[in-house]
């Protein structure tokens, strides 16, 4: 499955975003903890415009991580509602930009929005062409028994099944196990 590169890269951010909870993060711990945390995640990810490092920004990209792991799991129509409600808060207004070594790719918000305003912005657009493609099955919780974390099924021919490579190992060992029970 392929979709325009700006569509995966914000569905791929937010699939790490959202697997920073407790429940889907590698360490069992909240992975966005700390403002320095959430500076951290922005950087590697090369996102771009305002950053204020404070408590209030974490609070809002918290709730914005929330927001957008309901959002995945949604079925396609309720996904479509939630995606322009989300445009709807920002006021988004779609706009082509190019900067920081990107080609051109949609912007909806500026760059001085509040950074959780972006993200949801930025999310919700790449959704659009989910929807629109008629793609949500692509956007998966992970199929380990004991793992919440999100994934993005680029696949060719849509299966994959877990968030990483360790729970797929995991679990083939657990179906291992079992068949050796019996």
């Amino acid at each position: 499955m392929h979709f325009a590169p700006d569509t995966e890269d914000a569905l791929e951010f937010a699939v790490v975003l959202c697997n920073t909870v407790p429940s889907a993060s590698r360490s069992g711990q909240d992975e966005l903890a700390t403002p320095d945390a959430l500076a951290a995640l922005i950087a590697t990810n090369r996102y771009s415009g305002r950053v204020d490092h404070d408590e209030a920004e974490l609070r809002d990209v918290h709730a914005t991580r929330e927001r957008l792991r309901r959002t995945w799991s949604l079925n396609r129509d309720d996904a479509a509602l939630e995606v322009n409600a989300m445009l709807a808060d920002a006021r988004a207004l779609p706009h082509l930009m190019r900067h920081d070594g990107f080609d051109w790719h949609l912007h909806a918000t500026a760059q001085d929005a509040p950074l959780a305003e972006r993200i949801r912005v930025e999310v919700a657009l790449a959704l659009v062409d989910v929807i629109r493609s008629s793609e949500t099955g692509r956007l998966r919780v992970c199929a380990a028994d004991d793992c919440t974390g999100l994934l993005l099924d680029l696949s060719r021919n849509g299966s994959k099944r877990f968030c990483s490579v360790r729970c797929g190992n995991r679990m083939n060992m657990v179906a291992f196990r079992k068949r050796q029970e019996s």
